[in-house]
């Protein structure tokens, strides 16, 4: 009989968006089931011209009025009352924010704290938007110590049908019986 690991710390990555609510659903879950410490972190941005670049208004850099700090940490607590520890009745938990580069923040913030498990949500960007930006969750697969869950977005799940047959060409004569790849 296989035993399914136990999580005693686990990490939820959060930019407070759809995709990072439906990887939420994942994290809170093994967190019950596991009776484990359920850690919830926000990367922001570390520059203005970051935070104007990805669109986030929660980025704290140098120079930053006081005022503005205070204003950025009530935004930020309401974000994740809102989104999260409102409903964290049965589950331990701590929220954290940290400011730079979130992969390289996720993985430090792993290494510190002893985390066992990371849930991460995917956005699901192709093309340009993948080039410019990256994919933080790869990245953060890239370099983990630890397992990692990579929640998709409910966009990229609703264009997979499993009622579909996969795309198999009826007449496979005169076709090759192979392709090769990069040479």
């Amino acid at each position: 009989m296989i035993t399914y690991p136990k999580y005693k710390k686990i990490l939820f990555c959060t930019d407070f968006s759809e995709n990072a609510d439906s990887a939420f659903e994942y994290a809170f879950g093994v967190a019950k089931r596991d009776e484990s410490l359920l850690y919830i972190l926000h990367v922001g941005a570390s520059r203005a011209d970051q935070a104007y670049i990805e669109g986030q208004v929660d980025g704290v850099w140098p120079g930053m009025s006081e005022d503005l700090k205070e204003t950025v940490e009530k935004e930020l607590e309401k974000n994740f009352k809102e989104h999260y520890t409102s409903k964290m009745k049965s589950v331990s938990f701590e929220t954290a924010t940290r400011y730079g580069t979130p992969y390289h923040e996720i993985i430090k913030f792993v290494e510190e704290n002893g985390i066992d498990l990371i849930v991460i949500g995917t956005h699901g960007r192709t093309g340009m938007k993948r080039t410019l930006f990256g994919s933080v969750a790869e990245m953060v697969a890239r370099m983990s110590p630890v397992p990692i869950f990579i929640i998709p977005s409910k966009e990229r799940a609703k264009l997979v049908n499993p009622d579909e047959k996969p795309f198999f060409p009826e007449k496979t004569e005169g076709m090759p019986k192979s392709y090769s790849v990069g040479q």
